[in-house]
């Protein structure tokens, strides 16, 4: 076990655990957790009384109802095509154009509902860690609209990890083998005897258990064969096993020789020594540093493996760590987009943000949920910020803590299939975001800077620097700011002035770390 820290802590150190372990809060979250104690804070974390199903989907991602639209949207498809076939006048031809065209405008609809689903739920869930996990797990057994495109099986797919946020490692990856989303943007479904698919068993072993350099290309072949034969069946909802699809004959991997199907080669993975060792490395990146001391690499892979691979055991131990406290690793993370985007309204105390806006927002930034750049998921850390995308921090950050008075930037550019989402033939979701951001009025500022604190300008900075940053500034930063509260203050002290404030304090390059 690795090194622990003593349960005594302090409030700097509880606001730590909260931005990394969740997305941050407001110095009252931040003071109910402190008063905790380290050790409670943290199974806290990883035992919320949120029940899984706090926040319904949309109507059309049930998944009765799912599976049903999507059997009539299967009949209706191919006999849409087959009377394209047999009527190939230019009217006829026509018809079908504008039949796909409203399927995918639907479809456009539904991701953006879908993506402003989930961000809701970041932003007010009450079990933070559960979701950052879910964040993780996207990012791992990465998935995208763009190829998937049917929506109801991303959310499917997203409340599977949470199902699994903390859980047995081995059998998430067993149901990832059979999850929709994953088979149709893996080609798993159009894998059959005799004509393996490698996608699957090449990222199953490089990207979700075992690392590069762990397997050979024959093992990956090999493994392809035991992938063949499943099937989603989009009429009935389910994922088969077609045996007269899969390849029954022998196969070697790792050494070992048998008839493996799937789920057996998915076990003989995690046989492999680095299958306790590559998750936990990837775990601390996440929540902790880029760079894994090998020391720690090997007593996160022991706790893994004797716990069964249990991926909560890992994170108690993480959390509980000497190491994730240190002065060097604390407000030592760039903030993802989706971090930095939660924490500020965790921060500001916000239960919304302007609709439509959060959409454009995420292209700006570079992390769209529901639509990771490729099989690899995001890149990471230092990758967030370039000079466009810490521009556009600066400019969300004004809108958000300005409403209305900034209008930001509203050309997000980038991808184009996100952009048709956000803006349809006709403009109504482009609308939608210029009225949200028009009525946008801001946070509560008379509860998050009280006008007796105004009084004082270097109070007031110091309360907004508490709430923003959770941290001690050095003499010059803080400085900055507690001249410019005096500059502002006047006879009154107003509303836009603290948020010209904050805006400032969130334009700092200190403001993106975590």
């Amino acid at each position: 076990m690795l090194a622990q820290a003593k349960d005594e802590w302090t409030v700097s150190e509880a606001a730590h655990l909260m931005r990394r372990a969740g997305f941050g809060g407001s110095p009252e979250e931040i003071q109910r957790v402190y008063q905790l104690g380290r050790a409670a804070a943290v199974e806290a974390y990883l035992n919320p009384q949120e029940p899984l199903d706090a926040f319904p989907m949309p109507a059309w991602a049930d998944p009765k109802t799912a599976f049903v639209t999507m059997r009539e949207n299967f009949a209706k498809q191919r006999q849409a095509r087959m009377a394209a076939e047999r009527d190939t006048s230019e009217a006829a031809q026509e018809k079908f154009r504008v039949q796909q065209q409203e399927r995918q405008r639907e479809s456009r609809r539904q991701g953006f509902e879908g993506q402003a689903w989930w961000f809701g739920r970041l932003m007010n869930s009450q079990a933070p860690l559960r979701e950052k996990m879910v964040l993780f797990w996207h990012d791992h057994f990465a998935t995208s609209l763009q190829k998937v495109k049917q929506p109801a099986l991303l959310l499917k797919q997203n409340q599977l990890f949470r199902e699994h946020a903390f859980g047995d490692f081995k059998a998430l990856t067993h149901a990832v083998l059979k999850d929709p989303a994953m088979m149709l943007y893996l080609d798993t479904q159009a894998s059959v005897k005799g004509k393996p698919n490698e996608n699957f068993a090449r990222e199953v072993m490089e990207l979700f258990t075992l690392g590069e350099g762990n397997y050979s290309e024959t093992d990956i072949k090999e493994a392809a064969r035991a992938f063949t034969g499943y099937r989603f069946d989009r009429r009935e909802g389910k994922v088969m096993h077609v045996r007269f699809q899969w390849d029954g004959g022998e196969k070697t991997v790792f050494g070992k020789t048998g008839k493996f199907d799937g789920d057996q080669l998915i076990d003989l993975l995690f046989e492999q020594e680095a299958a306790a060792e590559y998750l936990p490395t990837k775990l601390w990146k996440y929540f902790v540093e880029d760079e894994v001391p090998a020391a720690i690499s090997k007593r996160l892979a022991k706790t893994f493996r004797e716990s069964g691979f249990e991926v909560e055991a890992v994170l108690r131990e993480i959390f509980l760590s000497r190491a994730f406290y240190d002065p060097t690793v604390m407000r030592n993370q760039i903030k993802s987009p989706i971090q930095f985007l939660i924490q500020m309204s965790r921060e500001l105390e916000l239960d919304e943000l302007a609709g439509g806006h959060v959409t454009v927002a995420q292209v700006q930034l570079g992390q769209v949920l529901f639509m990771p750049p490729n099989v690899a998921g995001w890149d990471w850390g230092k990758a967030w910020i370039n000079t466009n995308t810490l521009l556009s921090r600066y400019n969300i950050a004004g809108m958000v803590t300005k409403g209305a008075e900034s209008t930001g930037q509203e050309d997000a550019g980038g991808d184009d299939m996100m952009m048709e989402m956000a803006k349809e033939a006709n403009g109504p979701m482009a609308r939608m975001m210029a009225r949200g951001t028009q009525s946008w009025e801001g946070p509560d500022y008379e509860k998050i800077a009280p006008r007796a604190l105004r009084e004082d300008p270097e109070k007031l900075a110091d309360a907004l620097m508490a709430r923003l940053f959770q941290a001690e500034l050095g003499s010059k930063q803080r400085e900055t700011f507690v001249e410019y509260a005096k500059a502002k203050k006047g006879a009154v002290f107003t509303n836009h002035e603290v948020a010209e404030l904050c805006h400032l304090m969130m334009s700092t390059p200190h403001y993106q770390l975590a």
